[in-house]
């Protein structure tokens, strides 16, 4: 006589199609793809120089949307005994076995073959090819390699998250010009302040994970002093994106660059004399100030504002 023994609640649940359904969307992480989507279409509209075409604005969020999301679930294979130790990762579908680690591999990679194809039948073949590029990347330099070896691994890591900005503007004209890579930039020096507000919180978990992040081997002072060093990178590069765009950008870009490097110093204040900080509103304001300037960026293209040119005249 042979008995069976049950298998865990997870794995029954994961029978269920919402269940499974609900797991493949967490592997994507959709909530991490709204930003770079909001970044994107600004982008695409400065290359435009007003309002793209509908069809190839939808083309290229799906096609974004798909690379982002192949990214997204190696990362959750490769960072699976991470997500595990972790609380605030303990709710994610592989720790809860609700999908398997060779069907989340399968589903990264078809998706990122499918964004691909995607890319080049509807958009260019500059822009597919940017986009597998940037998965490699993540995966394979960020994951891989720098998440678990170096403090710096957001600073360099990040720049795979900067990439919807360049797809965006290389879908639109078929190539990469200087304004691409101002937006790079913006995300790039945007990207440290923003992740390490979030490590400050969450530190012991990261140190429990064994990953260096900066809040994990430095102090408390160098920590904040590094978020005021990059806010004021990022605040002074969006002003390099002036000549390419009008007054109403040129005007949000400088009075949310001014408010955000308030709130960066007033952390590092805080920190210096030893008070309790909260480093979550840093981190939750950054999103609101990045999307900010984006969609100060869009609006300005929309009304068609004059240029201000170089020099600013």
């Amino acid at each position: 006589m042979t008995t069976t023994v049950d298998a865990p609640r997870e794995q029954q649940h994961a029978r269920r199609p919402a269940e499974l359904l609900k797991a493949y969307v967490g592997l994507i992480k959709p909530r991490v793809i709204e930003l770079l989507l909001v970044t994107t279409i600004p982008a695409m509209m400065l290359a435009e120089r007003g309002i793209p075409s509908p069809w190839l604005v939808i083309a290229t969020l799906v096609g974004g949307t798909m690379a982002a999301g192949s990214a997204n679930a190696l990362n959750c294979v490769a960072d699976a005994d991470i997500d595990q130790v972790m609380k605030r990762t303990r709710a994610r579908p592989l720790v809860r076995h609700t999908v398997s680690n060779r069907h989340a591999l399968v589903f990264g990679i078809v998706l990122g073959i499918g964004s691909f194809a995607w890319l080049w039948a509807t958009t260019n073949l500059l822009s597919a090819v940017l986009a597998v590029g940037t998965i490699l990347f993540y995966v394979f330099v960020y994951t891989l390699v720098l998440k678990r070896r170096t403090a710096q691994n957001i600073v360099w890591g990040g720049a795979a998250g900067c990439m919807p900005v360049v797809i965006g503007w290389a879908g639109v004209t078929g190539r990469v010009d200087w304004p691409a890579l101002v937006m790079f930039g913006v995300i790039f020096f945007w990207t440290p302040p923003h992740t390490w507000a979030l490590a400050i919180k969450y530190k012991d978990d990261y140190a429990r994970a064994g990953v260096p992040m900066l809040p994990v081997v430095a102090e408390p002072a160098y920590v904040s002093r590094q978020i005021v060093a990059y806010t004021w990178l990022m605040v002074l590069w969006t002003l390099l994106l002036v000549p390419a765009t009008g007054w109403l950008y040129a005007v949000f870009a400088a009075v949310t660059g001014a408010w955000f490097l308030v709130l960066a110093h007033r952390l590092h204040a805080a920190t210096k004399r030893g008070e309790k900080t909260k480093p979550l509103k840093l981190f939750h304001l950054s999103n609101t100030y990045l999307m900010v300037v984006f969609v100060a960026l869009a609006v300005d293209c929309a009304l068609g504002l004059p240029v201000l040119g170089w020099p600013f005249s």
